[in-house]
């Protein structure tokens, strides 16, 4: 995350922990010639359409009054989806025995990307059961080496 999502984060998680909805992801991005800041939120039961229009009115307010960004962009509020972000603690602890997708900054046993099981997560290291061919075995995977992490729908 950088420090322009962090603050972005700083500014609306306030707002949104009002309404019982949960901040899963920030990101600031450029596709095409157009900005987009989009907001992943989620709550109990899972969000609607309107919950990310409150969610989105309220947002607005906040960057309408103290927004960090300087150009013109999109403000773009939905539900995390089934491949929800896995990024804080919480979400890795909530994400065990469940099926996840990662991608890493470096390769490990050859690999740069791993999808399977979710078994544990430890302070600095995760371990997943991937079926390698026919047979299924355990990779270790250190935190540091995770560049992107997110639930996964295995058929």
């Amino acid at each position: 995350m950088n420090k322009l999502t962090e603050q972005i984060e700083a500014m609306i998680e306030p707002v949104l922990d009002e309404l019982n909805f949960e901040l899963v992801d920030v990101e600031f991005t450029k596709e095409g010639k157009d900005r987009f800041l989009r907001v992943a939120i989620d709550k109990e039961g899972g969000v609607d359409l309107n919950d990310c229009t409150l969610a989105s009115e309220k947002i607005s307010e906040v960057m309408d009054a103290e927004d960090p960004i300087q150009e013109m962009y999109y403000l773009d509020i939905a539900s995390p989806g089934a491949e929800r972000p896995i990024k804080k603690e919480k979400d890795f602890q909530n994400a065990v025995n469940n099926p996840v997708y990662v991608s890493l900054y470096a390769p490990i046993e050859g690999a740069k990307e791993w999808l399977g099981i979710l078994q544990s997560v430890e302070d600095d290291s995760i371990v997943m059961e991937v079926k390698e061919k026919s047979k299924k075995k355990k990779v270790t995977i250190p935190r540091n080496k995770i560049a992107k992490a997110r639930h996964a729908v295995m058929i």
